[in-house]
């Protein structure tokens, strides 16, 4: 099942956009060595995520693991904890690492991105500049509704619970678009291709939401300039695109130059 409580509103559903984030949202304390804030989304089929994504994830789990209860979380995985302590044999990464690519690739899904580089977000606009969660929500929400106007579907989006503060504060920004819309989309259009935007806590084990969690880092890596992994290769090859590109279709990163 892709969601908990929510299962049979789904099941109406055409197209599910899971988001996760990589980097801290605030712009008080900038870390030095990631001064970035990227949300990622995945999009699949409500359907192909219902029924065989989950079956692939829980396979590839319990192939390694022998159980399925484990969360992909890619800073437990980095760091050989919760469940991936074996990771530190250098077979056993090597394995794990080649058959998650393989898992990566051969899934059916669209990624878009957004990515706020957080010093010059700041330069540019001080005082006046928006949360970068706030702004990339915008942003993919934006990105989401092109993606249903092109496959004449609904959707449904599925984001990562943070905290009760910060979850509050993503309802009310989802309230407002659905109120006020985006530079580029009316709210009424939101309104219309995207009936909900629910949180989910990690804990549940929803496979779109740990699809969700893998692609942010390397995205956040590539725009970094850092070398590339055959993660990144993935991730490229899956952004969404228009007329072939990915830039502003699947990946936009802020401020513009």
């Amino acid at each position: 099942m892709v969601l908990t409580n929510d299962s049979q509103q789904l099941k109406s559903r055409k197209k599910v956009m899971f988001l996760d984030e990589s980097g801290n949202h605030g712009l008080v304390r900038i870390d030095r060595q990631y001064p970035l804030f990227v949300l990622g989304g995945v999009i699949f089929d409500e359907v192909y995520a219902r029924d065989i994504l989950e079956d692939r994830v829980r396979k590839f789990k319990l192939e390694l693991f022998g159980r399925d209860d484990l969360i992909l979380h890619t800073a437990d995985i980095t760091r050989n904890r919760n469940g991936f302590e074996r990771l530190k044999e250098p077979g056993f990464r090597a394995r794990f690492y080649y058959q998650l690519n393989e898992m990566m690739r051969e899934l059916d899904y669209k990624v878009v991105g957004c990515v706020i580089k957080k010093d010059e977000h700041l330069k540019r606009y001080g005082f006046g500049a928006i949360d970068p969660y706030m702004l990339s929500l915008d942003i993919l929400v934006e990105r989401f509704c092109f993606e249903l106007e092109t496959s004449s579907t609904s959707g449904v989006i599925v984001a990562e619970k943070r905290s009760p503060v910060l979850d509050r504060e993503l309802d009310v920004a989802w309230l407002n678009l659905k109120i006020q819309g985006t530079q580029f989309v009316q709210a009424k259009t939101i309104d219309e291709r995207i009936s909900s935007l629910v949180s989910r806590d990690k804990r549940e084990n929803i496979a779109g939401l740990q699809v969700a969690d893998l692609v942010v880092s390397p995205i956040g890596r590539h725009v970094l300039g850092k070398s590339s992994h055959e993660d990144w290769a993935i991730v490229e090859g899956k952004f969404r695109r228009r007329f072939g590109r990915y830039e502003g279709a699947g990946l936009v990163v802020l401020p513009n130059e």
